[in-house]
């Protein structure tokens, strides 16, 4: 009996292909930097029957029209924007993701994101690497407090909650805002919901934890900007185009808002001749909020024992539309 055949779209990390190998042909993608063309991965999805992808790869209705057998698309993320999930649903291909895993370790990136603007870390560093320190001032990379503040969350899941936990260390009042209310969070963990306007407009800090999603793309614009505080600092470690890019760039050149920490992008990787790059004023990372040893190699586990179990006849542990696996398409 033939065994199903998965293309891996990135070499993975821990156990991963192991766990693939054992009932599967797999093939994979060489290179760990850059995801397989658009050509390539359009041919190698012709014949198989599970797809490990990552963020950067586009299941979209074309891809998912060249894939005569495929049954599950298991991606290594917990967001799956990348992943026309209706059309995969449409065919009956089951879409999985890798919720969990990674919420600690992107909450402490998204706080290390909220420290080092308030604090001027990374402009620091690049001062002192240049030369530039010539003695101890009063004026010296002046920044803001964070202990005793104001956090505002946008989207209390798991990652929000998890970053509004770790406020509570740092003795500050939190206030969220989302879809609906958590009176369990709310009592848990002290909590207070406001609109989002008024989230804006009453924080020192902002992050972003919210799915991107045709209602949350730039939902952070112009109009929002405006309303934050002029020594307010935005952290995104949720989704790039949930924030207006070129209004963000505004509000930092013009001190519309203090400071930004961005884990992701409008477009990534960042092109070169982003503006962002220009600007002392804002921490850049490249996409790395998951990005620990032992989480980024659970991840792959995670993405590699949801492919094996579609394709092994059982329910995968994190489906993201599990009406395919109940048969109400």
């Amino acid at each position: 009996m033939s065994r199903p055949r998965v293309y891996v779209c990135r070499p993975l990390l821990g156990r991963a292909l192991d766990i693939l190998r054992e009932g599967c042909e797999v093939r994979v993608w060489p290179d760990p930097e850059v995801p397989p063309p658009r050509d390539v991965l359009l041919q190698e999805v012709r014949e198989a029957e599970g797809l490990v992808t990552l963020v950067t790869d586009r299941v979209d209705e074309t891809l998912l029209s060249a894939a005569r057998r495929l049954r599950v698309v298991a991606n290594v993320a917990v967001g799956y924007d990348n992943v026309d999930v209706e059309a995969a649903t449409r065919r009956g291909v089951v879409v999985t993701n890798t919720p969990d895993v990674l919420t600690e370790t992107t909450a402490d990136l998204a706080w290390a994101l909220l420290l080092a603007a308030a604090r001027r870390v990374a402009e620091g560093d690049r001062f002192t690497r240049a030369g530039r320190w010539q003695s101890w001032g009063l004026e010296l990379l002046l920044g803001q407090d964070v202990y005793g503040r104001t956090l505002g969350v946008v989207g209390l899941g798991r990652i929000g909650r998890a970053v509004a936990r770790r406020a509570l260390g740092f003795g500050m009042r939190v206030l969220y805002t989302s879809q609906s209310r958590h009176p369990e969070a709310e009592r848990e963990l002290g909590v207070q919901w406001r609109q989002l306007d008024d989230l804006l407009a009453e924080a020192d800090f902002v992050s972003l934890h919210t799915p991107l999603t045709p209602q949350t793309r730039h939902l952070i614009g112009r109009e929002q900007l405006r309303r934050m505080k002029p020594t307010a600092v935005l952290v995104n470690t949720a989704r790039g185009p949930v924030v207006d890019e070129d209004a963000l760039v505004q509000a930092l050149r013009e001190g519309w808002i203090w400071a930004a920490g961005l884990d992701v992008f409008e477009r990534e990787p960042l092109p070169p001749d982003s503006p962002l790059l220009s600007l002392d004023n804002v921490v850049l990372t490249p996409h790395v909020g998951s990005a620990s040893f032992a989480t980024r190699a659970r991840m792959s586990e995670l993405a590699a024992e949801n492919c094996v179990a579609v394709l092994s006849g059982r329910r995968p542990p994190n489906p993201v539309n599990p009406q395919v696996l109940d048969g109400a398409r």
